[in-house]
Parts: C-alpha cells; sequence; structure tokens
C-alpha cells in the first residue's frame, strides 16, 4: 500500500535525501519518492504505520502530516479548513527555520547602533552595519567553503555563468566588511556592494517568481535556510544603504 504525506521543512534537494534516507529506516517501508516541489511525499509500506512512527523518524526540522484523499460527500468548508491548517504549519514551519536569520539580522542591528549612538551617527551606523553584516554573512559561508559554491549558483546568475566566483564571494564579503568597519575606501566598497547584491538580488527574485523551493545560501550551508521574501528583504535593505552613502559621499 502506498500513502501520501505532506512534509514541511525541505528547503534543497540535501534535505530531500535526508528525510527519503530517515523514512526508509523504518520497518515494512518499502519505497519512498518525494516531490520537492509540492512537498509531497509518497511512501509505500507492507502494513499501514502510523503518522507518529514516521514523524519520530524524521528530524526535528521536518513536520509531516497525512495528504486526505479527496471525497465527494466531504463539504467544501472541511476541505478549505484542511487547506488553511496545511498552510499555517507551512508558514510557521518557514518562520522557525528563518528564526537564526532574524536572530543574527537583530545582533547587527544592535551592535550598529550601540557604536553609534553616543551622539547618534546615522552614516556611522550605516557603514558599520553593512560592516558587520559582511563580516558575520562570510564567516557562516566560510564555515563550508566547499558547500557554498554549489548552494550559491542555483540562483546567483554570475556565480552560475562562472562557478570560480562562487568560491571567491565570501572572501569578497569579507574584505567588504573590513572596507566598510576600517573606513577604507568606501566609495569602491558601496559601488562594489551595489554591483554584487544587485546581481545576487536578481537571482533571488527570478527564484521567488517561479515559486522554486531551494537553500539560500546567505548564511552558507551551515544553516538550512529556505529562500523566501527575507533573503529579498536582507539584500534591498543593504542596497538602498549603499545608494544613500553613495550619494552622501558624491556630495
Amino acid at each position: 500500500m502506498t500513502h501520501t504525506y505532506i512534509v514541511t521543512g525541505m528547503t534543497c534537494n540535501g534535505c530531500k535525501a535526508a528525510v527519503e534516507k530517515a523514512l526508509k529506516t523504518i520497518d515494512d517501508v518499502t519505497d519512498v519518492s518525494i516531490n520537492l516541489e509540492t512537498k509531497h511525499v509518497e511512501v509505500s509500506m507492507k502494513h499501514s504505520i502510523s503518522t507518529e512512527i514516521l514523524k519520530q523518524a524524521l528530524p526535528s526540522k521536518y513536520s509531516i502530516t497525512r495528504k486526505e484523499s479527496k471525497n465527494v460527500f466531504t463539504s467544501n468548508s472541511s476541505t478549505s479548513t484542511s487547506q488553511i491548517t496545511s498552510q499555517k504549519t507551512e508558514e510557521q514551519s518557514e518562520l522557525k527555520q528563518l528564526f537564526p536569520l532574524f536572530l543574527i539580522f537583530g545582533y547587527i542591528l544592535v551592535g550598529s547602533f550601540l557604536m553609534n549612538y553616543d551622539p547618534l551617527h546615522i552614516e556611522g551606523f550605516m557603514l558599520d552595519f553593512m560592516g558587520l553584516f559582511y563580516i558575520v554573512f562570510s564567516f557562516f559561508k566560510l564555515l563550508d567553503l566547499k558547500g557554498f559554491p554549489e548552494s550559491f549558483k542555483m540562483y546567483d546568475p554570475l556565480a552560475k555563468a562562472w562557478p570560480t566566483y562562487g568560491w571567491v564571494y565570501p572572501f569578497i564579503e569579507l574584505l567588504l566588511g573590513v572596507m566598510f568597519l576600517m573606513r577604507i575606501e568606501i566609495p569602491l566598497a558601496l559601488i562594489t556592494t551595489l554591483v554584487i547584491l544587485g546581481i545576487t538580488t536578481i537571482g533571488v527574485t527570478k527564484t521567488l517568481l517561479s515559486k522554486k523551493s531551494i537553500q539560500c545560501a546567505c548564511l552558507g550551508t551551515a544553516l538550512k535556510l529556505p529562500m523566501t521574501k527575507a533573503t529579498f528583504i536582507e539584500n534591498s535593505i543593504m542596497i538602498i544603504m549603499a545608494i544613500i552613502m553613495l550619494l552622501k559621499t558624491s556630495n
């Protein structure tokens, strides 16, 4: 017999492989087929297995629910309620996965403010924010320098066309972070920021519009983050700051 389930929390092929491997360790499971885009997982089994057993076999970051088959006798309101519940579960899982990104973003924000609050210096705040942003984000990318380029080229146009760029990118971020914090060649650092983040944002936008489920490489591969609007907003904030500071330095 084969049952279909919905597994939330999968963001890349690595997640897909992890879920498949975990489910296949369960006795009486004969085959597992996963559609990463729809989150549907078909599990073939010799005997009926409860959803709770399947859940226990999966890592805690994944959530599994049974996909109910359509019934002509089921009211439309019941179907709508089930869909809403499923949507809420997926949204909660996505927010949980993005929590590390929000936390790091908050630390950078507070750190930049503390460095410039007495007296309050807006320009210094923005430069320090961009510097800390690059330093912290390059750190996570360098934790897995081998895996980062593979994830990055899935959505960055330049990394896709020129794979070497994916290997160099974390060091570019590190260098830009030092330049902003040490106030070295700020105009050059701002222009470079507009170019590299502009290219990445184009790739992020295309990915979001195509509704593909892929891993975001903004924090490398150490933290499995899904590609969401948060990635677009994060890049946009940096681009806006770079434009503002570039206009100020040109005056």
